[in-house]
């Protein structure tokens, strides 16, 4: 996930909505595909690294609802992509070598269809 940019940093956390701050930041109504949301969350645990990352960091970083996280990676488990343990009180999710290869085919698809300029 890129970094925010100074405006929209001051558009979001500082509630300014002012017509330039839209325009610039190039918002859409569109929403994400069901792919893109699964990319979204691949990526949050690939960055989590081998210690792995809790439902409430994804569900922060990929912008989704903490039930919404949690039935996407029981999904993710089942298909193999992704492995859970506990730890002291967290559910922690880690990626799998098989959720690797996936993750860097769903990049390599999403980057494909942005040059195309098609809606993913």
């Amino acid at each position: 996930m890129k970094k925010a940019s100074k405006l929209e940093y001051d558009f979001f956390h500082e509630g300014k909505m002012r017509k330039d701050n839209c325009d610039s930041l190039n918002i859409s109504k569109q929403n994400r595909s069901p792919m893109g949301i699964i990319g979204d969350i691949l990526d949050v645990i690939v960055e989590g690294g081998p210690k792995g990352v809790i439902i409430s960091t994804i569900s922060r970083k990929a912008n989704l609802s903490y039930y919404s996280v949690l039935d996407k990676c029981e999904r993710l488990i089942s298909a193999g992509l992704v492995e859970s343990t506990k730890n002291d009180r967290n559910k922690v999710f880690v990626i799998t070598e098989k959720g690797l290869a996936f993750f860097q085919e769903i990049r390599r698809f999403q980057s494909l269809v942005e040059s195309m300029n098609l809606p993913y």
